[in-house]
């Protein structure tokens, strides 16, 4: 404390304290722009639900992505920094209440994402068969929380699936449902994964769109992976690709609509072909209705027209699709933190230049970062933009008084480990990661995921018993 008795100014001896909520990539970016900067002496702990880091880029990229999924490579030399620690398998409201991190240290920065998925309000959306986009892609990369009871039995016997929604999400769910199993079986996915993605016989998968082809918003690299596949062939109806001369011009206008429409185009005059899945991308369709008693067994669809706003209106023409599986991924939005504010519309917290707003004014200490500050939209790379405007703010509070040190108070970890918590720190990730790898080889691949809480953590038990 100061001689005037108000917190002094970070320094070498007490740095400022952050906690940055979630270890994915907008948090690894923030803790990397703490770091790099020089004006304001900083100390990081990267705070993460799971015993994990990485969040979406681990869960969230689909395994058969190996160049995607090397992007934690590059993350990794921020967990390395002698400035930052890993403090994984730490729940919040759970293990320690946001109060209670708050007085550990002197801001915080929300960078959770947003990991709950939007429903589309149509009758019958809740019958067995049907499934969120977040629930089949957190089983496929051996997430912890996943349900492999619920999806296994979705995907028994699945000869035709319907995936709603045209985002790259969509598109992974499609390409990893029309993998053969010799196309998965060097991926990371857990072997159960593997094993009931080869016994479900897909022969015919449509993905869905309600607007036209020159609105989906999906990426061009991940479109294109769609005609490599060994065992499917992308089909289109060529009418759908005729668009009328405003939506030509937009497109015109759009440099990743040009592209899309060009692959787009280039498979137009794609025929089924015997022995192989049927991929189809359709657009101007809208799901109103999910068919079935016991389970799901058809998608009744209404053709739509694009305005000149860009809004799906419904012509009133409707069809059948056959569906023994149905998977939206029209979205995700955030959840609340205990004690944190979210926006109910948008799922996000409310913020100015990432500082957290309380009845409208900056909460001192409090910032947000990623998804959970901009909404779900954008690749991995934009969390680093994202999170260095956020960080910005943060310095510009320190360095003009506005955010300035605490008082003394115990460790994080010290306190968690006390209460009975089991931390993970960096060297028993390194321990998770080594046991992942051991797994691998035993199949011949570079690496398993380990899917289960208790066998991630068994793998810390087993490599160390140092004390916290």
């Amino acid at each position: 404390m100061s001689v005037d008795g108000a917190s002094p100014p970070p320094c070498a001896g007490r740095p400022l304290r952050v906690a940055v909520i979630g270890a994915g990539p907008a948090g690894i970016y923030a803790a990397e722009a703490l770091t790099r900067q020089t004006a304001v002496p900083v100390a990081v702990d990267l705070i993460d639900r799971l015993p994990t880091p990485f969040g979406l880029v681990r869960h969230g990229i689909a395994p058969d992505h190996p160049k995607m999924r090397a992007i934690r490579d590059t993350l990794h030399r921020t967990l390395d920094h002698p400035l930052v620690r890993f403090v994984g398998n730490v729940d919040i409201g759970v293990d320690v209440s946001l109060d209670e991190l708050r007085r550990h240290v002197d801001a915080v920065v929300y960078t959770y994402g947003a990991s709950l998925d939007r429903h589309l309000g149509v009758e019958g959306e809740d019958l067995p068969g049907s499934l969120a986009a977040t629930e089949l892609v957190a089983w496929y990369t051996g997430h912890p929380d996943a349900d492999r009871e619920r999806v296994e039995a979705a995907l028994t016997g699945v000869r035709s699936v319907v995936v709603v929604g045209v985002g790259n999400v969509a598109l992974d769910i499609g390409r990893v449902l029309a993998r053969t199993p010799d196309e998965l079986e060097p991926t990371e996915m857990p072997q159960h994964v593997l094993d009931a993605l080869a016994a479900a016989p897909v022969e015919e998968i449509t993905v869905l769109g309600r607007r036209g082809p020159a609105q989906a918003t999906f990426t061009t690299q991940e479109l294109r992976e769609l005609g490599e596949l060994a065992g499917a062939t992308v089909l289109m109806d060529p009418a759908e690709m005729e668009l009328d001369p405003g939506a030509e011009e937009r497109a015109a206008d759009d440099r990743n609509a040009t592209r899309n429409l060009a692959v787009l185009r280039g498979w137009a005059d794609h025929v089924p072909e015997p022995g192989r899945t049927r991929l189809w991308l359709r657009f101007f369709r809208r799901p109103v209705r999910f068919l079935g008693e016991d389970r799901v067994t058809a998608v009744e669809v209404e053709r739509t027209a694009v305005d000149a706003d860009g809004r799906a209106i419904g012509t009133g023409e409707l069809e059948l699709l056959p569906a023994d599986l149905v998977v939206r991924s029209v979205g995700y939005r955030g959840t609340p933190l205990p004690g944190l504010p979210v926006d109910e519309r948008s799922g996000t917290v409310p913020n100015e230049v990432g500082r957290v707003l309380r009845d409208g004014r900056p909460s001192p200490g409090e910032y947000v970062a990623g998804w959970i500050k901009r909404g779900p939209s954008g690749v991995v790379g934009h969390n680093k933009h994202d999170a260095r405007e956020t960080i910005a703010s943060l310095l510009a509070d320190a360095e003009d008084g506005t955010l300035r040190v605490g008082g003394p108070i115990g460790d994080l970890v010290d306190t968690l480990v006390t209460r009975g918590a089991e931390p993970v720190l960096l060297d028993d990730w390194r321990a998770i990661d080594a046991a992942e790898v051991a797994l691998g080889a035993t199949y011949g691949r570079a690496r398993t995921t380990l899917h289960e809480r208790a066998a991630l953590l068994a793998a810390v038990r087993a490599a160390t018993a140092r004390p916290r």
